[in-house]
């Protein structure tokens, strides 16, 4: 696919974009359907955003798969999650490296299943040279959780005299993040109508750009993912300055 719907400046590209992805479970409630419908529905697309960031020039795709507070979910729901993740990566793992795509995450997988685990380990490893786009996979993730495993660590090697107090400013900090290999999001997209961050990368969103919609995310799609792009490039980003 390479059709433009909007004007894009191919030169004002956000080099990273975060997206919070909304709205499965509604889409499907509005069809009469289980959730884990809108959620089969909601893989379709990641495949269409992907495809189309790379195009685009996008650096750094960050999707929200999974948050520390989904497992409150049902039982029958979570497990549909972590099986579609399984199916997913099994199917495009080829496609993705074709296409120099890396895959990367975030947030402790290690409390995901085994199997989910091992195949991010193989895909992750399958990938790790590609540098087209960085798709990073917030997995069993909390922005809360990150910056106290952060403190935490940044503690320790206080106490350890590998750091001293002084020292410990802002870009020091970050490299105790998950993030810590990812430029900040240029620009965050949350899709169903919602505005609120749900605890998505907290500290990396700073200065980010947002943009909302109320298309639920299986139906967000190549047009919309321009859409959003053009938007941000007809802002004026500051960074807590004036021009």
């Amino acid at each position: 696919m390479d059709k433009m719907y909007y004007d894009i400046d191919k030169n004002k590209v956000p080099q990273h974009i975060a997206i919070i992805m909304d709205g499965n479970g509604r889409w499907a409630k509005s069809r009469m359907m289980p959730r884990t419908y809108g959620h089969k529905a909601g893989v379709e697309t990641i495949r269409k955003v992907v495809k189309e960031a790379k195009r685009l020039g996008v650096k750094y795709l960050t999707l929200y798969a999974f948050s520390t507070e989904n497992w409150k979910r049902p039982k029958d729901e979570v497990s549909a999650l972590m099986k579609l993740l399984v199916t997913y990566l099994r199917r495009e793992l080829a496609e993705l490296d074709k296409n120099d795509v890396k895959i990367n995450t975030i947030g402790d997988i290690s409390k995901l299943p085994e199997v989910c685990v091992a195949e991010l380990n193989k895909s992750k490893e399958e990938t790790k040279d590609n540098k087209s786009l960085v798709l990073t996979l917030a997995l069993n993730y909390g922005g809360r959780a990150d910056i106290l495993d952060a403190v935490k660590l940044t503690c320790k090697d206080l106490l350890e005299g590998k750091l001293e107090i002084d020292n410990i400013d802002e870009d020091v900090f970050a490299a105790y993040l998950d993030t810590k290999d990812i430029v900040d999001p240029d620009l965050v997209v949350r899709t169903s109508g919602e505005q609120r961050l749900s605890n998505f990368l907290l500290w990396e969103i700073a200065y980010s750009e947002f943009y909302y919609t109320d298309i639920h995310w299986p139906d967000f799609d190549e047009e919309e993912l321009q859409k959003a792009i053009y938007s941000y490039q007809n802002r004026d980003r500051r960074f807590g300055g004036v021009k």
